[in-house]
């Protein structure tokens, strides 16, 4: 484990005012806010629109396994706690392949008695992986929520990407969704931004990232049926409040 230099997972943190980061990761994290200010907004952002999605996938659409791919350092209100105080019987799989994210997902990432909590340790690069291990506790002849956000970011090709969306889709069952957010350089939505700040980014921090467009994100979603209100900005998702937009797309589809 590096904390020589910044990583994602812990810069992602500290912009959402977690403690599992060192001060390389602060200064990073300040540069990059001090290019894009809105980017502690678009972490913040992030969040609440899984805590929505979640809450609408397990309330409203009967969902009762999440596969969540990418989960990052484990904060408040993770998907499981919110699934599970809806539906205590639900099964949640977290990805991810950092080694900081590992020893703090197996301590804290506990669920209820009647579901059940799982972490893997795989690489998005590798679905086949992920849908192996993740097979131990999910009934894949059963719906899954596949949960990818901020994660294809990191998946600099773009064909790639599209690739590893398919390959995981393609192994779940008809009524299974994709919830996925990608962050953007769109001005529609205030990214003009995030190229600058990136580019600092991949200069001073690991993983490199990218943005795409609006374009480009959707395509992610082809054979999917996309829930309204399609995709938008991940801040004015379902959401009960006006938002301000953030650059970051965020949607939830539906495989027919």
């Amino acid at each position: 484990m590096n904390t020589g230099v910044a990583h994602n997972a812990r810069v992602w943190n500290y912009w959402i005012g977690g403690k599992d980061n060192y001060d390389v990761d602060q200064r990073v994290g300040d540069h990059v806010a001090s290019i894009n200010p809105v980017v502690r907004d678009i972490a913040r952002a992030d969040r609440d629109f899984l805590g929505r999605a979640v809450t609408y996938l397990t309330a409203e659409r009967g969902v009762r396994q999440f596969l969540d791919v990418g989960t990052g350092l484990p904060t408040a209100d993770n998907t499981h706690e919110i699934a599970q105080r809806i539906a205590p019987d639900s099964r949640i799989v977290y990805v991810d392949n950092d080694p900081i994210v590992l020893v703090h997902a197996r301590t804290l990432l506990t669920g209820t008695r009647e579901g059940a909590t799982a972490y893997i340790d795989a690489d998005v690069h590798d679905p086949d992986a992920i849908l192996e291990r993740a097979t131990g506790t999910l009934d894949v002849t059963r719906p899954v929520a596949v949960m990818m956000l901020g994660i294809l970011n990191f998946v600099l090709d773009t064909d790639k990407a599209r690739e590893i969306v398919r390959r995981i889709m393609a192994a779940v069952p008809p009524g299974s969704f994709l919830v996925l957010t990608h962050p953007t350089y769109d001005p529609e939505v205030g990214g003009e931004l995030q190229v600058p700040a990136m580019e600092f980014w991949n200069e001073n921090a690991t993983p490199p990232i990218t943005a795409r467009s609006a374009a480009d994100i959707t395509a992610f979603f082809e054979g999917l049926d996309l829930v309204e209100p399609g995709l938008v900005s991940c801040s004015q998702w379902r959401a009960t409040s006006d938002s301000a937009a953030v650059p970051q797309y965020g949607a939830v589809a539906v495989k027919p």
